[in-house]
């Protein structure tokens, strides 16, 4: 790829001319080569952890973003940032730290890509909170991004689900089920990775963000295991250095009329209300005005 300054407009000042030596013999230590240097540098934001199985399986689908970028001529450096799960806190006091959360996370991934100097960014999230923070972080970055979700789990025996739980404590409750029935459908409602399978928060978001345009085409529908979801990251990977070539920036991307548009597919969806929420937050840190 051609060395063009409008590319590397962010990691120039990080790694080019004598003085920046240090930064360099760092990098040697991560795996940079002198060729890589040359190269537009884009961060790979992963939700990755084991605290939840909507980002459990998130490490994998950053490696695909990461040879994507890599193999379009880009050097992709991959760094984590946190999740919390809302499923796992609801009802417990734990729950005031969700909201939180979305900021927290859009805080670190500005705090890392601005201070690395990332001239790109592909976002990666896969639960309520994250995916609107990785949103909110690009926005405030404005450099050239593209989002990926996770993907949606894979139903349990019986087509179950989170909700199946959930239902199954409250007929406990009223003595329809007991303890180990419950018990056996805990066992298999959750059978893998992937966010809960339903139009609730994140499927929601999935589906709004594509429609925003921060994500590629039909890339919010495929189940968080299969090879297109795979398919998805490389190609995230691949289209953000496109991005960078024709410098289209989430400010181009996030207008108003977009934000009209996701919010049209969120009502035909029938999603989450919860969307209000993250719409407002994100629209807002872009400056739309959407009150």
């Amino acid at each position: 790829m051609c060395d063009t300054p409008n590319m590397r407009k962010h990691s120039s000042e990080v790694v080019d001319g004598i003085e920046a030596a240090p930064a360099r013999a760092m990098l040697r230590a991560v795996g940079f080569t002198d060729e890589d240097f040359n190269k537009p540098q884009i961060g790979i934001a992963s939700t990755w952890a084991m605290v939840t199985p909507c980002n459990m399986h998130i490490n994998k689908l950053a490696d695909e973003a990461e040879k994507g970028a890599n193999a379009a001529g880009g050097k992709a450096v991959v760094f984590n940032t946190i999740t919390i799960s809302d499923g796992i806190a609801n009802g417990t006091v734990g729950m005031k730290y969700s909201l939180v959360s979305r900021e927290i996370i859009a805080d670190s991934i500005e705090a890392v890509a601005g201070c690395e100097g990332f001239d790109g960014l592909v976002a990666i999230g896969g639960c309520d909170k994250n995916m609107p923070a990785c949103i909110m972080g690009m926005a405030r970055l404005n450099r050239p991004s593209i989002f990926v979700y996770g993907g949606t789990i894979k139903p349990g025996a019986g087509h179950t689900d989170i909700i199946s739980v959930f239902e199954a404590v409250g007929q406990h409750a009223k003595g329809e089920l007991n303890a180990i029935q419950v018990k056996q459908i805990e066992e298999v409602a959750i059978p893998g990775p992937g966010s809960c399978g339903g139009m609730y928060t994140a499927n929601t978001m999935a589906s709004a963000i594509e429609a925003l345009g921060m994500s590629l085409p039909n890339s919010s529908a495929q189940n968080a295991v299969s090879d297109e979801k795979l398919s998805d990251c490389y190609r995230a990977g691949q289209q953000v250095l496109e991005l960078l070539k024709q410098d289209i920036k989430p400010s181009d991307i996030m207008t108003k009329k977009a934000f009209e548009n996701s919010i049209r597919v969120v009502i035909a969806l029938g999603g989450s209300t919860n969307a209000v929420l993250h719409f407002l937050a994100m629209a807002h840190t872009v400056g739309v005005d959407l009150t």
